[in-house]
């Protein structure tokens, strides 16, 4: 994550942060969330039942996509100079437009929607972004994602 003086954060409302690495969603992956989350449905864990889908294949879960966001938008994202933590505040839209295949290909492209000031010294950066697939002209996911900033 890049950091950058308040005076210049305070003015990102507008700015496209850009576009992360590509990441491989593979079936390992797919399984570790599936225990984390005990959502073992056949679609995200069984390669033969999933065969027989309109997907092909298994699928990613659509919270296990959503999930990678913090790790894909560190790649691009800008935070103010003293900023000693940042954490998720929450969402004001999420949208599952397509399930992401095993093996296929992930990044986010993020554009800040806001920046403002909640309380001394706490900054709330609201960005839009979009997890797109690899070859697909239909996004993964999009998402309005709140962060709050603490700046010392």
């Amino acid at each position: 994550m890049k950091t950058i003086p308040l005076e210049e954060f305070k003015n990102l409302a507008g700015t496209e942060l850009g576009v992360s690495e590509w990441l491989r969603i593979d079936q390992d992956r797919i399984n570790r969330f599936a225990d984390a989350t005990d959502d073992h449905q056949f679609i995200h864990v069984d390669p033969e039942r999933a065969a027989n889908t309109p997907f092909g294949s298994t699928i990613a879960h659509g919270y296990l996509t959503l999930s990678l966001v913090p790790f894909l938008n560190a790649q691009c994202m800008v935070a103010p100079q003293g900023t000693v933590m940042g954490i998720n505040y929450g969402s004001d839209k999420i949208r599952f437009l397509q399930p992401v295949t095993t093996g296929s290909r992930v990044r986010s492209n993020t554009k800040v929607l806001s920046v403002r000031e909640k309380a001394p010294g706490q900054w709330l950066l609201k960005a839009a972004v979009t997890v797109e697939i690899e070859g697909s002209d239909k996004p993964a996911l999009i998402a309005e994602l709140l962060s709050l900033l603490i700046v010392q």
